[in-house]
């Protein structure tokens, strides 16, 4: 009787025994250095499923920072960045891989993404939610680190006698190119970008030059003697590779570079990124040497909104008859030069600085420096996928000031001008591995 009765129970359809896929959301690699690429997919989302991919992190200083994508599964219900299209209405649009990187805004007005502590990763969480706006139902969710000192990057702290900062060493015997990075006004001691630098096969040191342990905590006088010192300092050490060293510096740290290169011995190529050729912000001494800090005409500060300053304009033009005794004489250094500049640079006027210093370079019979121009790129021209920063605090006009840029154009300009930067310190400082394949 019980075989019979089974016989009769009737069978239950396979189609109900199964259980529909669940969406997955890939970020790959999990770990990498911040400026690899990203690589987005999804699968298990219905065909043409209208989705919204949000990405967020939080910086050292508790700001959020976060960007949305909008898009549409494909025909087999995936979804891949590098050939999914961002839609209209979200925080980038188009082919854009790496969008959800560069297209982060901070949730407080006014603030700038920056990593101080490199030693550690910065943790990016991916949420894949249905639907546009609002918001649905969370489908699936991921995390990434991006790390700033990749496998075998080492990092040692500098106290040689005055000279402070960090030298960061790639993977390796060596010995390496040797470069010296400088940043802008902020202060302190800042590696992210030498750390960067170091995982492409420099020895960079990031040097601070004030407001930092036991240097001057202001901006007053700069002594170069300083700066000479760091150089040396580089040149002797057994992990550097000569006869001469690189530079590079951003904003205040431009025009540093270029007093560098004019007066001092042992470079071989400078890189100044969105610089200034007149001496800036506070006076500069070498032995019997005195550059005043170029004038401001405050007169030309415009405020595009309430309690923001646009100083684009508001340094005096140091060719004119009184203001020379500020330009930093270019014409005297005798290395290679490049020039990278933003041409919505909303700081200073940093194509003319550029191409001031070219004519300068070459009425002196010195070699034409290469110069990059970035159409719509601001002030802020950092290593790939960092965000623009639009506006904030400048320490010396004691006002939030706005850095011009556009978001994707900048985002490009900063892939770019990643890659012409490593190629020029590879030729000119003479290294023979093939790091090349890296850019």
């Amino acid at each position: 009787m019980q075989a019979l009765l089974s016989l009769q129970r009737p069978a239950i359809p396979r189609v109900l025994s199964c259980r529909s896929m669940a969406v997955s959301l890939q970020v790959s690699p999990g770990r990498c250095v911040y400026d690899e690429p990203l690589a987005v997919r999804a699968e298990g989302l219905e065909p043409g499923q209208a989705v919204t991919l949000h990405t967020q992190l939080t910086d050292e200083g508790g700001e959020t920072f976060s960007s949305r994508g909008r898009y549409r599964a494909g025909s087999r219900g995936e979804l891949d960045l590098t050939q999914s299209p961002a839609l209209e209405g979200g925080s980038y649009t188009g082919l854009e891989p790496e969008g959800p990187l560069w297209a982060l805004e901070p949730r407080t007005p006014h603030r700038r993404f920056l990593r101080k502590d490199v030693q550690s990763p910065q943790r990016v969480d991916f949420s894949l939610y249905r639907d546009h706006e609002p918001l649905g139902k969370l489908l699936a969710t991921a995390t990434q680190d991006r790390t700033f000192m990749g496998e075998g990057v080492s990092r040692h702290p500098v106290r040689e006698g005055r000279v402070r900062g960090s030298l960061f060493l790639p993977p390796g015997v060596g010995p390496f190119p040797g470069i010296i990075e400088i940043q802008g006004t902020g202060g302190g001691l800042l590696e992210y970008k030498a750390s960067l630098l170091a995982n492409k096969g420099f020895a960079t040191l990031a040097l601070a030059y004030y407001n930092y342990e036991d240097l001057p905590k202001e901006m007053n006088v700069f002594n170069l003697e300083y700066f000479e010192e760091a150089v040396n300092y580089m040149l002797q050490h057994p992990k550097v590779k000569g006869p001469g060293i690189g530079l590079m510096g951003h904003s205040k740290g431009g025009d540093l570079v270029a007093s560098m290169a004019s007066f001092l011995k042992g470079i071989t190529a400078a890189v100044l990124v969105n610089g200034s050729i007149a001496n800036v912000g506070a006076a500069l001494k070498y032995k019997d040497v005195l550059l005043p800090p170029i004038g401001i005409d405050v007169k030309k500060m415009i405020y595009p909104e309430k309690g923001v300053a646009d100083i684009t304009n508001i340094l005096v033009n140091p060719l004119e008859e009184g203001n020379r005794k500020s330009l930093i004489p270019i014409w005297k250094a005798d290395c290679k030069f490049l020039f990278v500049v933003g041409q919505d640079d909303r700081n200073w006027r940093s194509e003319f600085y550029a191409q001031t210093a070219c004519s300068l370079l070459v009425e002196a019979r010195k070699e034409k420096p290469e110069i990059v121009l970035y159409p719509e790129t601001g002030h802020y021209i950092e290593a790939p996928n960092f965000p623009l920063c639009k506006i904030s605090m400048h320490k010396l006009v004691g006002l939030p000031v706005v850095w011009g840029g556009q978001t994707r154009q900048h985002a490009m300009a900063q892939v770019d001008s990643w890659k012409k930067i490593q190629i020029f310190f590879n030729k000119h400082l003479n290294q023979k591995n093939a790091m090349g394949n890296k850019l």
